[in-house]
């Protein structure tokens, strides 16, 4: 296969993560009505745990666990994306809405930008400081939309972006010894753990009556949401670069702003589409789809 196809099926791989992502904090949401945070978080890797397992049965994947270096490279992924990234997102969730989580989300750009260019010492144009400064105002809107106190949640979201571009680092890395489902599937097994410990820690408790009702949507958490949008999430940073998949990804909260309205009847606020446009001319600065003219 041409590298030009193999990179327009990064595109795809990474357009179909970023549509099925977008879904995520609503379920989330919906989750909540009779589950604490991280017991939800839990359940759902539980979920996804046996999807993945489900497929590397059926693929013939079991050999590729043995080798060392994926265990490695997957207990650095479970704990930089499973466990602190979904754990503040999942905590997050429960002070703010599903259209600021996505918003937020886009800051990730600035921090992978951080991560995979500048702390290699790559030049910092003119379209990168712009684009830099313009994910910070971008993020500014939201965080400080009314000034009056802080938004607890907000804040969880927008730690949790400084975790995700060393988590893609190691899933690059592992893709490359392993398959996605193989790697997911040890990311999910390495991340229930420590996610129910910290669920004790805290507090969090739940019945199996509890959990019925929520079945549905920790299901489709599990095996859709961290389940298949992560496979295609893998897959597209396999062919393509992190920046230029977080760009391509940063349609999600256009998507979540609408299925949020549909489903919670959450209105999007002036605010947070005002804050879609410096964020958005930011991704593309940053990551080169838009550049100024040399004279």
């Amino acid at each position: 296969m041409s590298a030009l196809s193999q990179e327009r099926k990064g595109e795809l791989n990474i357009f179909g993560s970023a549509l099925l992502w977008s879904v995520f904090p609503v379920t989330v949401v919906l989750s909540y009505v009779v589950l604490p945070s991280l017991v939800s978080l839990g359940l759902s890797t539980v979920f996804a745990a046996l999807l993945f397992s489900g497929i590397m049965t059926y693929r013939h994947r079991w050999a590729e666990i043995r080798d060392s270096r994926l265990w490695v490279y997957a207990l650095m992924i479970a704990f930089f994306i499973g466990v602190l990234y979904h754990g503040l997102y999942f905590i997050g969730l429960e002070t703010t809405t599903p259209g600021n989580v996505a918003i937020i989300g886009l800051f990730e750009v600035f921090t992978s930008f951080v991560f995979f260019r500048v702390f290699r010492g790559e030049r910092l144009s003119v379209e990168y400081a712009l684009g830099a400064v313009l994910m910070i105002v971008g993020a500014a809107i939201v965080l400080g939309r009314d000034f009056t106190d802080i938004h607890v949640g907000d804040f969880l979201i927008l730690a949790a972006t400084f975790f995700t571009p060393m988590g893609n680092y190691y899933q690059q890395k592992a893709r490359e010894i392993a398959s996605s489902e193989s790697i997911m599937f040890l990311r999910s097994v390495l991340s229930v753990p420590p996610i129910f410990a910290f669920a004790y820690f805290l507090g969090q408790r739940s019945s199996s009556g509890d959990i019925m009702p929520a079945l549905f949507f920790l299901i489709v958490n599990g095996v859709l949401l961290l389940g298949l949008s992560k496979l295609f999430w893998i897959e597209g940073i396999h062919r393509v670069s992190v920046t230029k998949a977080t760009a391509l990804g940063s349609l999600a909260p256009f998507f979540t702003l609408f299925f949020a309205w549909i489903v919670l009847a959450q209105v999007p606020a002036i605010w947070q589409l005002l804050s879609l446009v410096p964020f958005t001319l930011g991704v593309l600065l940053l990551t080169d789809q838009l550049q100024f003219k040399k004279g």
